[in-house]
């Protein structure tokens, strides 16, 4: 399957302890070290999404935005 240009997708098994390893594709696209912060988000409809944490105020203010327009 052919993705977007800078559209991405992995899958990747979840061990015993509900651990996984981020592909090494994608440590390096985002940069992501021993160490780095990382922001789980879940959504029950939507699913899960990982961001780097530098992303963190960015999706926030998406996701408030969205809220608050649902609410309207």
């Amino acid at each position: 399957m052919e993705f977007p240009k800078g559209k991405y997708a992995w899958i990747v098994k979840i061990g015993e302890k509900g651990q996984f390893v981020i592909p090494k594709e994608a440590r390096d696209l985002f940069d992501l070290q021993p160490g780095s912060s990382i922001l789980v988000l879940g959504d029950v409809d939507r699913g899960i999404a990982i961001l780097p944490k530098e992303m963190q105020a960015q999706y926030f203010e998406r996701i408030f935005d969205e809220i608050t327009e649902d609410k309207e």
